[in-house]
């Protein structure tokens, strides 16, 4: 057999044959990924994304530290105790200039743990989480470290403050 015989052979499938295979299966696998994106939340489907390939699932996240206050009246977001305690808390985990705090407030989910004016638990959890960070400034926290967050309903009416790491600052890496 010679060069000349090996070119002379027909290929068995058209090249637009084999494209649009391609597209097919490209076509078939977006759809079973729509599928899976429907009927599983996004947290199991980037986990079993990952595990496909061959990556290690990451450690879930956990609060380093955290404090809050809890007994709220519902549809209310005074204060129900005073915070000394956890401005003294905040205060002592804040000396640390790599960390943060977020505060984290929610509601009961009642019809009755809402906004008085706007009728959203939303509004009434934000409301709560600005009342602490509030108190939290008057005691000498410094607001621009306070991240506020609110929670879905169906929980405890109550804020939560955790510690989170921030990161190196560029100041720290030049002190002399």
């Amino acid at each position: 057999m010679s060069d000349g015989d090996v070119l002379d052979i027909a290929p068995g499938r058209p090249l637009w044959l084999v494209t649009l295979a391609d597209l097919a299966l490209l076509l078939v696998g977006f759809f079973v990924l729509l599928q899976a994106n429907q009927t599983l939340s996004p947290r199991d489907l980037a986990r079993g994304i990952a595990e496909g390939f061959g990556v290690a699932p990451a450690p879930a996240a956990m609060a380093v530290s955290s404090h809050g206050i809890s007994g709220f009246a519902a549809g209310s977001a005074v204060l129900p105790q005073r915070p000394d305690a956890l401005i003294a808390w905040a205060r002592a985990e804040l000396r640390d200039p790599r960390v943060r705090l977020t505060i984290t407030a929610g509601t009961d989910g009642s019809a009755v743990d809402v906004d008085a004016a706007s009728r959203s638990a939303v509004v009434l959890a934000a409301d709560r989480a600005r009342a602490v960070a509030a108190a939290l400034a008057a005691g000498g926290v410094p607001d621009q470290r306070l991240i506020l967050s609110t929670t879905p309903a169906r929980g405890p009416r109550a804020v939560v403050v955790t510690l989170a790491f921030a990161g190196e600052t560029t100041s720290q890496g030049t002190r002399r």
